[in-house]
């Protein structure tokens, strides 16, 4: 149980913390500061997913604990023997925080996915760069101008 109850203060902690982070990030780029690396990571799905893989294989291995703990005393009643009364970890709480984890993991691949078909879908309709204020080396002959950009997305969205 008190396992259970530092893994619950710890995600209480993380997402305070991540809470932060966002504010942070929200009043930076208000401020018109760049975002840190940290914060960089944060929001791709890509580096969220990598943090997240071991988040959710130790509350795997915690959740097969649980299981085997509960199965070995259910095991001990069952046989009639004296069971030693020890308080067992509801299994329950822990199978929710697995689920729980995954849905996040499988949330940060969709939109992973989501990021690359959009940027595969832009280099299809749009091949030819349009610089931009934090890339302005990546200006090249055949670059757009801005006004142009617009002029061409304006007449994509009309033929759709």
């Amino acid at each position: 149980q008190a396992q259970a109850q530092q893994l619950a203060q710890a995600q209480q902690q993380h997402l305070a913390q991540a809470q932060a982070q966002q504010l942070a990030a929200a009043a930076q780029a208000q401020a018109g500061q760049p975002l840190t690396q940290q914060q960089q990571q944060q929001d791709d799905p890509v580096a969220k997913f990598k943090l997240l893989i071991p988040q959710l294989k130790d509350s795997l291995q915690n959740l097969m604990r649980i299981a085997a703990q509960n199965l070995s005393q259910n095991t001990t009643i069952d046989n009639g023997q004296k069971s030693n009364d020890t308080a067992v970890q509801r299994f329950d709480k822990s199978l929710e925080e697995f689920y729980a984890l995954c849905d996040q993991v499988e949330l940060c691949l969709r939109l992973a996915f989501e990021c690359l078909s959009q940027s595969i879908d832009s280099a299809k309709h749009s091949p030819i760069l349009v610089p931009t204020a934090t890339k302005p080396d990546t200006v090249q002959a055949e670059s757009l101008s801005y006004s142009q950009y617009l002029s061409m997305i304006k007449s994509q969205i009309s033929c759709a």
